[in-house]
């Protein structure tokens, strides 16, 4: 068999990147929905023949896309010009973790051998169930969510299966819009497949097969290799919470436990409490925190890419049914996403306890918002905004400000004043959220909108406020973030941060702050020079300079008064700890 050189090994890696983005570029540029084409809830990849993730950014995150469509269609029994669909979270083990979420893969042959898959998937605005936008934060089950799509053939050898389409369709309240989302993710995985035969035709079959296997043993040894340096043997707990599940029930805690020996990691997360009657319940794949290990141990080396080798960073991960990352069937899933953030929090936490505060620290969970009423012709309307939050800081840099889950976006202004009866009246830092420290915590963002349609109902997702993100080494708490009705006036009305119903009416004013993420290292110990500069971006307050950094600022310069900073942080320095956290978070550590 011939071997696949070095030069040729990144050769190939880079055309799968490459290939990867355009994929993605396809799909943001043909979808319809503004959640794909706005908010950019999408993701693209390629799989070998097993189904083994060989490149695909944040797809591990969620566990094993293509083992459903195996299980169903056993590879023998699949032909060029397939292409599979299924949303079915219980039947993927959590390799989709929400209704709303949508896989399309189609098995790319080379000289009639089956070599990969090409693979997309995205969020669509709305798959039926009991409220427009399918992802309702009251929900009780999962039927309530939505259709339910097992794995289908939607084209067999070229040919689309219009009688499912139709089904689907018809359990959608915006079906033009589906109608071109479908003919999206098509388009990209049909792109990919091309751009695979390509690859293959370049470099040989038994090449590029071999380069894959090179890429997984690349990442596989370069994980394995920095996790045996960074953990000690021994037995390390986290826990972290998230603060309810919007019918009244939490916190909800998640409970691990790492086990290192000397030739094995393994992961326990068995003491999680038990599944909500709410939709926060996170059906976790395995995977996740095999991966999220994985992505730890790949930071030191750019140069590895994420693939089915970072699995090997932990060899096993054990889960308790009728828990909350492993409820049973029918629970609903659509808020997920609160406890998929808290589930790796939990994760950088161990990661924490084992390396001594070598780690991030806790980032928020993203918050999203959701509008829903009748237009003027009598049909149904339904809008949906994510907003930016901030994220941990790290042993070396501060955390991210203002972004939201990984690399998705808000709607734009522009976007929102046109195709929505609402004006964005302001956009913004949300000033002293992220958590002080030697690196400060990413902040949140202040999104102001008017509503200016019919009334309507308004519902919220976000978390943080009873158990901010923690900071690490003496760094401290994010600030949490609230969001309001009419602030500041006497119709002032809070809503809650899972809440649906919330009645708005024309001229309603609503102002939404998102929570920042946990500091790393003691804010004390951040140079003067860079507080001054947060103050002057607005990202801290001058009072906060002061009670949180010691650092005096004279208002007249804006200028740091060296002198009184250097006696205020003398005279009035806080002790730190590993962990700056809220109540839940103690229990294990």
């Amino acid at each position: 068999m011939t071997t696949c050189d070095p030069i040729t090994l990144e050769i190939i890696k880079g055309t799968l990147r490459a290939a990867q983005l355009e994929m993605e570029a396809l799909l943001e540029r043909t979808a319809m929905s503004p959640v794909i084409r706005e908010k950019k809830d999408f993701f693209a990849g390629y799989f070998d023949a097993q189904g083994q993730l060989i490149t695909g950014t944040n797809l591990p995150l969620f566990g094993h896309i293509i083992q459903p469509i195996l299980d169903q269609y056993p590879s023998q029994t699949m032909q060029s010009g397939d292409i599979y669909w299924y949303n079915d979270c219980y039947a993927s083990n959590g390799g989709v973790s929400h209704s709303p979420d949508q896989v399309f893969a189609a098995p790319v042959f080379v000289r009639g051998q089956l070599v990969g898959f090409a693979q997309s998937w995205a969020h669509f605005h709305d798959i039926g169930g009991a409220w427009p936008g399918s992802m309702s934060p009251t929900a009780t089950d999962i039927f309530q969510e939505g259709i339910i799509i097992p794995p289908v053939r939607l084209y067999q050898e070229g040919e689309l299966n219009e009688d499912v389409f139709r089904i689907f369709l018809g359990n959608t309240r915006f079906p033009e819009q589906m109608q071109g989302d479908v003919r999206a993710l098509t388009a990209a995985v049909r792109l990919g497949e091309r751009r695979f035969v390509e690859m293959f035709e370049r470099f040989g079959l038994d090449t590029v097969l071999d380069g894959f296997r090179g890429l997984n043993r690349q990442t596989r040894d370069g994980v394995v290799r920095q996790l045996r340096a960074t953990f000690k043997p021994g037995s390390y707990a986290f826990a972290d919470a998230v603060d309810g599940d919007g019918l009244g029930n939490g916190p909800l805690t998640i409970r691990m436990r790492l086990d290192v020996t000397a030739d094995r990691i393994a992961i326990d997360a068995t003491a999680t409490d038990d599944q909500a009657p709410g939709p926060v319940n996170f059906l976790m794949n395995p995977a996740v925190p095999r991966m999220v290990f994985g992505i730890y141990a790949m930071a030191t080396d750019p140069t590895l890419l994420i693939n089915e080798g970072a699995m090997h960073a932990v060899d096993e991960v054990k889960l308790r049914p009728g828990s909350l990352l492993q409820p049973r069937f029918p629970a609903p899933l659509n808020q997920r996403g609160l406890t998929m953030i808290r589930t790796q929090n939990v994760c950088a936490g161990l990661l924490n306890v084992a390396s001594g505060g070598q780690a991030v620290a806790a980032s928020n969970a993203y918050s999203i918002h959701f509008f829903r009423g009748t237009n003027p012709d009598g049909m149904p309307f339904h809008m949906s905004d994510g907003v930016g939050v901030g994220h941990g800081a790290r042993p070396y840099a501060d955390g991210h400000d203002a972004v939201y889950y990984v690399a998705q976006e808000n709607n734009p202004a522009e976007f929102v004043d046109i195709e929505f009866p609402m004006r964005l009246l302001g956009y913004g830092i949300h000033r002293d959220s992220g958590g002080p420290g030697r690196w400060r915590g990413g902040c949140g963002t202040v999104r102001t909108i008017q509503w200016m349609g019919e009334d309507a109902v308004m519902a919220a997702r976000y978390d943080g406020v009873a158990n901010p993100p923690w900071g690490v080494n003496g760094g401290r708490s994010a600030r949490p973030g609230r969001a309001c009705i009419n602030p500041g006036t006497k119709h002032e009305r809070e809503v809650k941060s899972l809440e649906d119903g919330a009645p708005v009416k024309r001229g309603d004013i609503i102002r939404f702050e998102t929570g920042g993420g946990g500091g790393w290292g003691h804010p004390f110990d951040r140079e003067s020079a860079r507080v001054l500069d947060d103050v002057l971006g607005d990202y801290v307050s001058i009072e906060a300079a002061r009670a949180d950094y010691g650092v005096v600022i004279d208002e007249k310069g804006p200028r740091v008064d060296e002198a009184a900073t250097a006696k205020l942080r003398r005279d009035h320095r806080p002790p730190a700890k590993l962990f700056h956290r809220r109540k839940y978070v103690d229990e294990m550590v």
